[in-house]
């Protein structure tokens, strides 16, 4: 087909590669995404969506799908991993919804991915290759071809690589990246039973326990039918895989890290996963010409303010929206996103690797945090946030304010 009618070719079928692929049909542009997986291939567990994720996927045509599945919890309650002893309650429900427009919502990371999917599939602009991954990409004067590991090429107009905090393709498009590193953070991650969790726990809460050197956070998934449960310590392990099977002994190498509440809770249970967590340092650039990266890809952030995935979500409705508005100059319409994105990704980077030292703070320190926490309104702790949840796509007159 001429140059000018070629689709976006998005290497990774993931949240944000999919919320892309969707994003940009709703403008009326073509794409294809190439997922190195298998169809119907989930990783994962809990996601929470914060109120700038849930209205993107209401504005892409996902919430609806995705309702069933979700839970919305009510508060996010702090604990003191050490002693038991709740610190704080900060508000979600209905205040959250009525501050910033839209709903937190938690649920199974796999849910939210086949909604995405079933959604995608309803949209005669978007074509899903499974079983294809994208090893690198050449350019000409119009157009670019994405080679795949098992030979294929894929013609397109611009390539958007969504493929993760491993990407093939960053070190092309960004040739000065620094290697992926170990955060010094490791996580085991389960999906349990309602009836596992200890008695006396709020289930409709978001439950965060902080220790010395660790935490736990658990939540309702599933419309509360199960609840996900992650527990992150310190440690220097790395691995290039987010999905690995947890050997045996883990908790009792990490037994200081298991809030005595949890630990005959999940001292039975099986099936738990790990990951180290890892980060890339502030790339130079995302975009090379018709080439950009997008989500984790471009800018890995810690887990620690739940925004990861939600990233994506807003990375997708804005390149989408950067292409509609430069038609036949997509080099132009890249550095517009990448610009308007930087700064962004930065400051919830930054946020998030700030909450992750509060949250293992010890000593003196560990007291000093437990005690603001039962001094400060809870209501203005979160209000502290306004600006991560209260994030909506610039109109152009508003992206040039925020530039100067």
């Amino acid at each position: 087909m001429p140059d000018a009618q070629l689709p976006v070719v998005i290497a990774g079928g993931g949240i944000g590669g999919i919320a892309t692929a969707l994003a940009c049909a709703r403008r009326g542009i073509a794409s294809i995404v190439c997922e190195r997986r298998a169809p119907n291939a989930q990783d994962g567990a809990g996601i929470q969506i914060g109120p700038n994720g849930t209205r993107i996927l209401a504005q892409l045509g996902v919430a609806e799908r995705l309702l069933p599945q979700i839970s919305v919890p009510e508060g996010i309650a702090v604990h003191s991993g050490k002693e038991g002893r709740a610190l704080a309650r900060l508000p979600l429900g209905d205040w959250i919804k009525q501050r910033h427009g839209s709903p937190y919502w938690t649920a199974h990371r796999g849910d939210l991915h086949a909604a995405l999917i079933a959604t995608a599939a309803e949209a005669q602009l978007i074509t899903i290759i499974n079983d294809a991954e994208v090893a690198s990409y050449c350019e000409g004067d119009d157009r670019v071809d994405a080679h795949l590991v098992d030979g294929r090429r894929i013609a397109g107009r611009i390539l958007i690589a969504a493929d993760g905090l491993w990407s093939r393709l960053r070190a092309q498009i960004a040739p000065t990246a620094a290697l992926v590193k170990s955060a010094g953070k490791c996580a085991y991650r389960s999906v349990i039973a309602r009836d596992q969790i200890p008695a006396g726990l709020n289930l409709e809460d978001v439950h965060v326990w902080l220790g010395s050197g660790s935490h736990v956070v658990h939540y309702p998934v599933r419309a509360g039918r199960e609840c996900a449960i992650v527990v992150i310590v310190d440690d220097e392990a790395t691995f290039d895989a987010w999905n690995t099977a947890a050997d045996t002994g883990w908790q009792e190498r990490h037994a200081a890290a298991i809030p005595p509440a949890l630990r005959e809770a999940l001292g039975s249970l099986g099936g738990w996963r790990m990951w180290s967590l890892a980060t890339v340092p502030p790339l130079a650039g995302w975009t090379k010409s018709r080439a950009a990266l997008l989500g984790d890809a471009a800018h890995p952030v810690l887990p620690f303010l739940a925004q990861g995935g939600v990233l994506a979500l807003e990375d997708a409705v804005t390149i989408a929206a950067r292409l509609c508005e430069a038609p036949g100059n997509e080099a132009a319409a890249l550095r517009a996103y990448e610009l308007e994105r930087r700064g962004r990704a930065l400051a919830v980077a930054r946020a998030s690797a700030a909450n992750g030292r509060i949250y293992h703070l010890d000593g003196i320190m560990r007291l000093a945090r437990d005690s603001v926490l039962g001094a400060v309104p809870a209501s203005a702790l979160m209000a502290r946030y306004d600006w991560l949840y209260g994030w909506r796509l610039l109109a152009p007159a508003d992206r040039e304010t925020v530039s100067q």
